[in-house]
């Protein structure tokens, strides 16, 4: 590890030497914003080998009436979204290449967002930031090196937002189908004195969601104060939210689908005798986050550039489940309404031992998470060189508690039935270099190391000891180059490779084996007056893959499994094409083949060798289109659409797995008037989401399990698949003040 730190430094200085000293190019430096201080080190250009796709602040705006961030990705190449309560508000995630949010890393002003131990991004505890957002940029594949868990299908990096030189209010209000409401207030007082701002947010949405009971009550806020001068920008930050969503995590059958899709299991209760009765009130997941960052961005003069960001984050909260005994014992072969289980011993009651129980237990997660991140940056002569530092410490405590039981003993409120801990340390060096070395060829480089030691200890949620110490060092190398043939036309090729530790839930299930991944990427892009082409093809080829098997853990999170060697391969197109003075079409199309090579199973009591399968969760065909129609410029009318095809939920191809493609369509609107008389604008906006009523499903969960019960000396494996209905054709309309 000595050794390597030696080598990274070593090429570091090398590279800035090298900068510094080139000879015979023209200095191409413009000098940069302060905001863009900031996104260099985790942004590429536009002419940058790198895959990738942009959206403004402008753009979200036009769809933001309250639905999480992922929805409003939705339409950008290559992305999956899927909403657990059906309507895009809630628990939601995105898909990008087939890899789920736990692969996608994310930043907030170049600190990670992803949780250090699940991996997961988790937007419904950041509830409306899409209001807080600046800009936003997609990276594809492997990416350019960033702070966090390794990209392994893309990495999303998003910039708050900017100072503003103007004072302003504005309030934003919508409603929509399931009772679907939507409150912001925003306010920015303008520079001050030439160089002081403040600025802020707060936003309620409340909303019964499209499956039965799916609420959430999604509460947030965003405060910012800036110092800004010629060479130097310092901002303090504060948001985070409150949610409270009742519990939809768990989906529904075939035979439910058909009959009662918006059917929702969650805080069932029956009596003794196995009679229903009705679903417990408060099954709610409760979660709070805070985040507080300090971003201080210098330019020392037009080639040298620097960048401190300290991030502080604390995210605490339960989720509420009622046990009920009859159910547990009867339908669930599971223990959770054993007394045992919690440490609570029989009880006798007239003369009977009673040993289970209808019970309330809460999960609780309590953790910390601090970061420190540095970079100096360097431009001229055709030179752009970034280089820096990043260490972060998170460390979560785990526990459980029961809060109510039909026959509790002798035990106590407040009482553990399993407590856990969580710590993990991560320190990453990077350097990122590009030269232009004339009108045509362009070259980039990338070397990251990344350190990562992870410790656990005391007791899962299934009253299991966890007690690992793994330490991981990687280093993740990337290059490019780029040919511009002549001013409409430009090509691209790179390679980046990526490693990844395994999360806590992994080390769950016994895996401890990290994830490699080698991207080449080889690219085309074409623009002229009218006419913008983005084309890609990729191949991804990975060793211990961990693929989602389809099957979920006792708290609805996916469960992986370790696929030895695998790929993904594949084309991405997407374009802007302007049919006619105020007509434009924006279509994006993404096909791929995601094979496990070789795989192995066990089926019917043996190891079943079936060739290379479909990865999990990754349809073959996905594709969008925008089109927009604008009379004039204050009225935007669009539609859009959406095509993902068929995917196996499993790794082995059973139809059992499958889910159907589907095809939707949406429909969306903004009016502006300007110069009023009581305001500086007024937008009215609405969206009209599934028009022609589909009634599709975008994601489930498939399990296989032994029986060797019903024909004893005989092993079946038998299949089971549930699934997560999306809403039919619903509504949302909004309208936004500025003053």
């Amino acid at each position: 590890m000595k050794q390597l730190f030696i080598s990274i430094f070593t090429l570091l200085s090398g590279v800035m030497v090298v900068a510094q000293t080139q000879p015979g190019v023209s200095d191409t430096t413009r000098v940069e914003t302060l905001d863009q201080v900031l996104l260099r080190a985790v942004r590429v250009k536009a002419t940058s080998p790198i895959t990738h796709s942009n959206l403004s602040k402008e753009e979200i705006a036009q769809r933001n009436l309250g639905q999480d961030l992922p929805l409003l990705l939705n339409y950008m190449p290559g992305v999956v979204t899927t909403s657990d309560a059906g309507a895009g508000i809630g628990y939601t995630g995105i898909r990008v290449r087939g890899s789920d949010a736990s692969r996608v890393n994310v930043t907030i002003n170049g600190i990670p967002y992803n949780d250090s131990e699940s991996q997961g991004t988790f937007w419904v505890d950041l509830p409306d930031f899409a209001s807080s957002v600046e800009s936003l940029q997609l990276q594809r594949g492997v990416g350019t090196s960033a702070n966090g868990s390794g990209a392994f299908g893309a990495s999303l990096n998003l910039e708050s937002d900017a100072i503003r030189g103007k004072a302003y209010a504005q309030f934003a209000n919508s409603y929509g189908s399931f009772e679907t409401w939507k409150h912001t207030a925003k306010f920015s007082t303008g520079l001050l004195s030439d160089h002081f701002e403040f600025s802020g947010r707060l936003s309620k949405i409340t909303s019964d969601g499209y499956v039965d009971r799916a609420s959430s009550d999604l509460k947030s806020y965003f405060l910012q104060g800036a110092y800004q001068s010629k060479n130097t920008q310092i901002k303090a930050l504060a948001f985070g939210g409150r949610e409270v969503t009742y519990q939809s995590w768990y989906g529904v059958d075939q035979a439910t689908l058909d009959t009662d899709r918006t059917y929702n299991p969650a805080g069932i209760q029956f009596d003794g005798a196995g009679n229903f009765e009705g679903f417990y009130e408060n099954q709610v997941d409760n979660y709070a986050q805070d985040h507080f960052q300090l971003l201080w961005n210098e330019r020392f003069n037009n080639y040298w550039s620097a960048n401190l960001s300290l991030n502080y984050t604390h995210g605490r909260g339960y989720f509420e489940e009622y046990v009920d005994e009859w159910y547990s014992t009867n339908v669930l072969f599971s223990n959770d309404a054993n007394l045992a289980f919690y440490g609570m011993g029989p009880i006798e009651i007239g003369g009977e031992t009673i040993e289970t129980s209808d019970l309330i237990r809460r999960r609780w997660l309590n953790n910390n998470f601090y970061a420190a991140n540095a970079h100096v940056n360097y431009a001229k002569d055709g030179w752009e060189v970034s280089s820096g530092l990043f260490y972060s410490y998170y460390g979560g405590d785990h526990f459980g508690e029961v809060i109510w039981a039909r026959y509790a003993g002798e035990s106590e409120l407040g009482d553990r039935y399993y407590s856990g801990n969580g710590d993990k340390n991560e320190f990453t060096i990077f350097t990122k270099a590009s030269f232009q070395l004339n009108t045509a060829w362009s070259f980039f480089a990338d070397l990251q190391g990344r350190f990562v030691s992870y410790r656990s200890s005391g007791l899962t949620s299934d009253v299991i000891p966890l007690i690992e110490r793994r330490t991981y060092n990687f280093f993740n190398p990337k290059g490019g180059v780029g040919f511009q043939l002549n001013q409409q036309n430009s090509f691209y090729i790179s390679y980046g490779r990526a490693n990844r530790e395994p999360r806590r839930s992994d080390f769950e299930q016994g895996v401890f084996t990290p994830e490699k991944l080698n991207d080449y990427e080889l690219g085309w892009r074409y623009a002229s007056e009218g006419l913008q082409i983005n084309g890609n093809a990729y191949y991804m080829d990975y060793r211990d893959q961990l693929v989602l098997t389809g099957a979920l853990d006792n708290v609805g999170a996916p469960i992986r499994a370790t696929s030895g060697k695998s790929y993904r391969l594949g084309i991405e197109i997407d374009a802007v094409l302007a049919l006619a003075e105020h007509w434009t079409i924006r279509p994006n199309l993404a096909l791929s083949d995601n094979r496990n090579v070789d795989f192995v199973t066990a089926k019917d009591g043996e190891l079943v060798n079936l060739g290379n399968t479909h990865i999990s969760f990754s349809p073959a065909i996905v594709a969008g289109n925008i089109l927009e129609y604008r009379p004039a410029e204050n009225i935007q009318l669009a539609f859009l659409s959406k095509y993902v095809g068929e995917q196996f939920m499993g790794n082995i191809d059973s139809e059992g797995s499958k889910l159907e493609a589907y095809f939707i369509n949406d429909l969306n609107l903004n009016y502006t008037l300007h110069n009023l008389p009581f305001g500086d604008r007024l937008t009215f906006s609405a969206l009209l989401n599934n028009i022609f009523n589909v009634a599709y499903v975008s994601n489930g969960y498939f399990y296989t399990y032994d029986d060797d019960f019903s024909d004893p000396g005989t092993i079946t494996t038998v299949e089971g698949a549930g699934y997560y209905p999306q809403a039919t054709i619903n509504f949302l309309v909004g309208a936004i003040l500025n003053f």
